[in-house]
C-alpha cells in the first residue's frame, strides 16, 4: 500500500478551517503534516482542532522541516505568487487560491515553472463544481441552446455595503476589487460556457462611500466595488459580466448568481440565491417561456439539497471535488482542471479589464485558451 500524500497548508483563515481542513482530514490517503500562518496561536489552534502534525508561523521553515509532497496556498493574495513559486521549485504539487499572482507575467512564470516540474496544480474556481452550474454546462455542451449567441453572467453580493473598511476593496491588497474577488469566478465560468475570449471592454468603478482610513489610520486607495464587462468570444458570441460587492440581495448570504445562455435553438438560465434556490430553467425555440428543468439525481449525487450552503459544504467536504479531486489526481498521476494555466488566463482577462476601464478602449486578448 502506497504511503499517504504529505500535504501542508499555508493560511489559517476561516476558509481553510471550513473547506480545506475538513475535506483533507477525511481522506485516508492524506497526511496533514503542517499548517502555517502569520499568528502562531491561530496555526496552533487549527493544528489541534484538525489533528495536523505541526504548526508554524514561518511558511519557508515549514517547507524546510516537513518537506511536504503537496501544498495548499490559501494565504493573503500578496503571498500567492512567492509561496507557489517556491513550492513549484521544490517539486511540490500545488493548489493555489486565486488570484495566483499580481501580474500576468508572474502568472505565466508559475505556469511555466509548473510545467517544467511536471506537477499537478489546481486553482479552485469553486462555483464550477456546484450541481446547478454543472447541469447548465452539460445542457449547453449537449446542444440544448444550439449555437451560442450570448452568455450573461451576474454575480451580485452585498458584503461591501455595511463594512466601512475591507481589504478586498483596498487597492493595495486587491487592485481589481470586486472583479478580482468575485468576478474572476464568473470569468472562468464564462470561458467554460462560451470558449476562448478574444476581446474585453470594461468599466470598473467605486460607487459606495467607504472609510478613508484603514484600521491603522492610514489613507488607502479604493479598489472598484463594481464592474461591468463585455466579452467577445472567438465563436462570435457575445457575453456580459456584472460583478458587484454593493448589491443588496436580502438572502442569508446577501448574494445571488444568475447565468443565462442564449442560442439559436433556445435559452438556459441558472440561478442561485445562496439560501434555498439553486435551479436551472430553459426553453427551446417555439416552446414558450423558460420553465424549470430538474437537476438530475446523478449530478446531485449524495450531497444535501435543502439549502445551498449545505450543498456547498457537502460538495467540497465529501465528494471528489476541489481539494479532494486534486489529491486524487496527484495519486493517479493525471492532469486536473482548473489548473494554474486557467488561473493565468483569468488573470490575463482581469488585467485587460483594468486597462480597458482606464483607457475606455476595447482590449484584444492575445493569448487564449482555457
Amino acid at each position: 500500500m502506497a504511503p499517504p500524500l504529505k500535504v501542508a497548508i499555508v493560511g489559517t483563515s476561516w476558509w481553510v478551517d471550513s473547506m480545506y481542513l475538513p475535506a483533507l482530514s477525511g481522506m485516508d490517503s492524506v497526511e496533514l503534516v503542517a499548517v502555517a500562518g502569520r499568528r502562531m496561536e491561530k496555526a496552533d489552534e487549527l493544528a489541534r482542532a484538525w489533528s495536523v502534525a505541526a504548526a508554524f508561523d514561518d511558511w519557508q521553515r515549514m517547507l524546510d522541516e516537513t518537506e511536504p509532497d503537496a501544498l495548499v496556498v490559501a494565504a493573503p493574495n500578496s503571498m500567492h505568487y512567492p509561496v507557489t513559486l517556491e513550492a513549484l521549485r521544490r517539486g511540490m504539487h500545488v493548489l493555489c487560491e486565486k488570484p495566483i499572482a499580481t501580474t500576468v507575467s508572474e502568472a505565466d512564470h508559475l505556469v511555466a515553472t509548473a510545467k517544467a516540474a511536471s506537477v499537478v496544480t489546481m486553482v479552485p474556481f469553486t462555483y464550477s463544481y456546484m450541481p446547478g452550474f454543472r447541469f447548465l454546462e452539460q445542457l449547453t455542451t449537449s446542444g440544448y441552446v444550439g449555437a451560442i449567441h450570448h452568455v450573461g453572467l451576474r454575480y451580485h453580493a452585498g458584503y461591501g455595503i455595511a463594512d466601512p473598511y475591507l481589504w478586498k476593496l483596498d487597492a493595495r491588497h486587491n487592485p481589481s476589487g470586486a472583479l478580482g474577488d468575485i468576478g474572476s469566478h464568473f470569468l472562468y465560468l464564462g470561458l467554460r460556457l462560451g470558449g476562448d475570449v478574444v476581446s474585453v471592454t470594461a468599466r470598473l468603478g467605486t460607487v459606495s462611500r467607504r472609510a478613508q482610513l484603514d484600521p491603522r489610520g492610514e489613507e488607502y486607495p479604493l479598489a472598484p466595488d463594481t464592474a461591468s464587462v463585455i466579452l467577445e468570444f472567438e465563436s462570435g458570441a457575445m457575453g456580459t459580466l456584472t460583478a458587484s460587492a454593493v448589491a443588496y440581495e436580502g438572502t442569508s448570504m446577501n448574494q445571488r448568481h444568475v447565468i443565462e445562455v442564449h442560442g439559436d435553438a433556445g435559452t438556459l438560465r441558472y440561478e442561485c440565491d445562496w439560501d434555498f434556490t439553486q435551479s436551472v430553467s430553459g426553453a427551446r425555440v417555439g416552446d414558450g417561456p423558460v420553465r424549470p428543468i430538474a437537476i438530475p439525481d446523478e449530478i446531485w449525487g449524495s450531497v444535501r439539497r435543502d439549502t445551498v450552503h449545505n450543498t456547498y459544504r457537502d460538495v467540497f467536504r465529501t465528494t471528489d471535488a476541489m481539494a479532494r479531486g486534486w489529491v486524487s489526481a496527484i495519486l493517479a498521476g493525471r492532469h486536473i482542471r482548473p489548473d494554474l494555466a486557467d488561473g493565468a488566463q483569468v488573470q490575463r482577462l482581469i488585467e485587460l479589464c483594468l486597462e480597458s476601464s482606464v483607457s475606455g478602449e476595447r482590449k484584444a486578448v492575445k493569448s487564449r485558451g482555457v
